[in-house]
């Protein structure tokens, strides 16, 4: 089973998935815990040169598209198919929704055309099941100390509404597939909800 993660900023996605994936693998689960961008070499490299605040060096909006899909393409070739085709299940923090999310609504780039970009660069591989961890942007920014943001990090408020607004608007397009976390209640809180919802989707696709 594929199952995405998805929130802005703040939300607590990256330790929410690394709980849910030690508590599958008690249970006996092969789980395959990823992320995005990264996962791969190339995969890693692209990550630093597309998040680091650090960075002077301009990307276009359609440049960051490109690179984004080119870690994605890598990650699902090399690592997500593989796990998948022997019956694994895997974890993976952001995939395509962040695409439509962030460079989509957030960037104002065409959502059509992103879609024909992802509908090839994932090989049609989408997600059974993606967690959308929700929490106001403002309040998820609040979270992470300054210095952690990242180059994404360090845009304005307004481009994180935009992204916020993005992820209700795709949830109300496929809402079978989406299932909404509280983000904003306590982390341990919010951890169980994801490993209870996780199971959840497991049970009734066993059954």
């Amino acid at each position: 089973m594929f199952i995405t993660f998805e929130g802005g900023e703040g939300s607590g996605k990256t330790t929410c998935i690394r709980e849910a994936a030690a508590a599958l693998r008690v249970q006996g689960y092969d789980v395959l815990l990823t992320r995005e961008p990264g996962g791969t070499l190339l995969g890693d490299a692209l990550r630093t040169l597309l998040l680091d605040a650090k960075s002077q060096a301009p990307v276009s909006p359609r440049a960051e598209l490109l690179l984004f899909c080119a870690a994605r393409a890598q990650l699902v070739t090399e690592v997500l198919q593989p796990h998948l085709a022997k019956g694994g299940i895997v974890l993976c923090d952001r995939y395509a929704d962040s695409t439509l999310a962030y460079q989509g609504y957030g960037r104002g780039l065409p959502l059509e055309t992103l879609r024909r970009i992802l509908a090839f660069a994932t090989d049609g591989l989408w997600p059974q099941m993606t967690l959308y961890l929700d929490i106001a942007p403002e309040k998820g920014l609040q979270r992470r100390r300054r210095q952690e943001w990242d180059r994404l990090d360090s845009l304005e408020i307004s481009f994180h509404q935009r992204v916020h607004d993005g992820y209700e608007a795709l949830m109300a397009q496929e809402p079978s597939r989406w299932r909404r976390i509280d983000a904003a209640l306590p982390l341990e809180q919010v951890c169980q909800s994801v490993i209870q919802t996780i199971q959840q989707g497991l049970s009734s696709r066993n059954a």
